[in-house]
């Protein structure tokens, strides 16, 4: 074997993603180089007439045990890692020609394990072996070998052909190719660890082993504050979806803060069920919520409730915004506007403040796990993303809630969801007129939120009141009562439940338990 090839001589494809595999084949063959293949990928290859040489002809060694062995042989491996100028004489003495190019895609085991009809068997046959091995071999000699494992790899490689990609390429293809590898084995066996042993049903709702495989999307300007480094990745393999795949339609860059604000007042407002809505968010927290028979009704009640805090927030829709819409946001400082589309004349109408960024992602994504990370560890929980409905609720005072105040109850238990512990939600008449946040006691959460609607004159008369968190006393209650409150909803479950409820009857509350928290911290 010669010092490193300046031209691509010889190159082995094996692929279970055919895209753009007849380009690149026309292109290699263009350019006289010899095509070593598998299987499909092969066939495939012929059939857009491209000559190609089996990988059992080229070895003498034919595919067996239905296709589990091919492409496990020295020949192979020997033409991929021998080192120029190092192993030349072993390459010559074992007839083992060398291979310059290494394409290879996997077997598309993620795809395969997320149909619900998926048994075991099908899954271990979809774990890809020679496969990784090539990519890993070639990525080790990068020195001297390329490779490739996705189709959007193919156009440099086209563009550089019929020599070799530069060595600073080759070393940027080979990090793709480890860090493919890696979340393949990472997916492999994050499901194995799912489906072992006669794990407890707590334990099994958790898999015992969590695989992060994330490539930067985008670097930030920066994080929380200016010096703090930030970026924006996604899990390997995906394409950008949500708030992070949002379209950014106008406006500067998203910072690291426009984008935690933006994830949660998308997500809340998309929780508020079919009627128009809008949600207003600032640090993460809602100050605004409402819904109404409009996107524009909706808005101005959600901005009523603390129009000081919604300056320089994040204002989201979950219904096209129109150009009266458009109108009324821009009369506020607004740093984002998040919506499912916009229709031309409202894109003209905000276009008036180039600084406002206008974000259209697509419906949010239900995740698995949340993670977040502590001194020396990781947290991991499932997602809070069920809010169940009057359905799964239970009246426990004498007096039931009226149909409005249904409405409202089921209203606030939506926002709650969205507001930092301990959490005090008041709505009235479909929008919020007092949150409270963030507090150590939850009767500090509830007064700052009676005291964020004195401030703006909001009746809470007839208002209902949703705790994220049941209310260890009664003082509580007995405070939204002296404010207006008619209608209370929050999870239950303490010891004082009976004195919470007592109150309640006594005060000529309706009050509805769920079952269920949503603590947020």
């Amino acid at each position: 074997m010669s010092a490193q090839p300046a031209i691509v001589r010889r190159a082995l494809i094996s692929v279970s993603d055919k895209s753009g595999l007849a380009e690149l084949g026309r292109a290699l063959a263009a350019c006289n180089v010899e095509i070593l293949s598998t299987g499909g990928s092969a066939r495939a290859l012929a059939e857009a007439g491209v000559p190609v040489t089996e990988v059992g002809d080229h070895t003498g060694f034919p595919e067996v045990m239905g296709g589990r062995v091919k492409t496990l042989h020295p020949k192979i491996h020997g033409g991929i890692l021998a080192r120029a100028g190092i192993d030349d004489e072993a390459a010559s003495q074992h007839d083992m020609p060398p291979i310059d190019l290494v394409v290879v895609n996997l077997y598309p085991f993620a795809e395969t394990v997320s149909r619900p009809d998926c048994g075991l068997a099908e899954a271990i046959e979809n774990i890809d072996i020679g496969g990784p091995a090539m990519l890993r071999a070639a990525a080790k000699n990068h020195d001297r070998v390329g490779v490739a494992c996705s189709p959007a790899d193919y156009p440099q490689l086209i563009e550089n052909l019929p020599a070799m990609p530069s060595i600073e390429q080759r070393r940027a293809l080979a990090v793709k190719a480890f860090a493919h590898t890696a979340h393949y084995d990472g997916q492999i066996s994050q499901w194995l660890s799912a489906r072992a042993g006669d794990a407890p049903d707590h334990e099994r709702q958790l898999p015992p082993v969590i695989n992060l495989g994330l490539d930067r999307l985008e670097t930030l300007r920066y994080g929380e504050n200016p010096h703090q480094a930030a970026g924006l990745y996604l899990e390997r393999g995906t394409t950008a979806r949500g708030v992070a795949g949002a379209d950014l339609v106008q406006g500067k860059p998203l910072s690291y803060n426009n984008l935690l604000d933006a994830d949660a007042a998308w997500r809340g407002v998309c929780s508020f069920g079919e009627a128009p809505a809008c949600a207003i968010v600032k640090h993460t927290n809602p100050c605004g919520a409402a819904r109404a028979d409009s996107a524009l009704g909706a808005y101005r009640k959600a901005h009523a409730c603390d129009p000081v805090s919604a300056f320089g927030g994040i204002i989201a829709f979950n219904r096209l915004v129109d150009a009266e819409t458009a109108k009324a946001v821009i009369e506020q400082f607004c740093e984002v506007l998040i919506a499912p589309g916009v229709d031309a004349a409202a894109q003209q109408v905000l276009a008036a403040r180039p600084n406002l960024r206008l974000m259209i992602p697509g419906p949010p994504l239900a995740g698995d796990f949340d993670l977040r990370r502590i001194d020396g560890g990781w947290l991991v929980q499932q997602s809070d993303q069920a809010l169940a409905g009057r359905a799964g609720f239970e009246v426990v005072t004498e007096r039931r809630p009226t149909d409005a105040e249904w409405h409202d109850l089921e209203f606030a238990w939506s926002v709650v969801a969205m507001v930092r512990s301990n959490a005090i939600v008041l709505v009235r008449d479909g929008a919020t007129a007092g949150i409270g946040a963030g507090q150590m006691s939850r009767v500090d959460s509830a007064r700052i939120a009676t005291l964020k609607a004195a401030d703006q004159r909001l009746d809470l008369n007839g208002a209902a009141m949703a705790s994220d968190a049941f209310f260890p006393f009664a003082d509580g209650v007995e405070a939204a009562a002296e404010a207006g409150v008619r209608s209370v909803i929050q999870p239950g479950g303490s010891r004082r439940d009976s004195e919470v409820i007592e109150a309640a009857n006594r005060l000529g509350l309706a009050m509805v338990l769920t079952g269920r928290r949503h603590f947020r911290h």
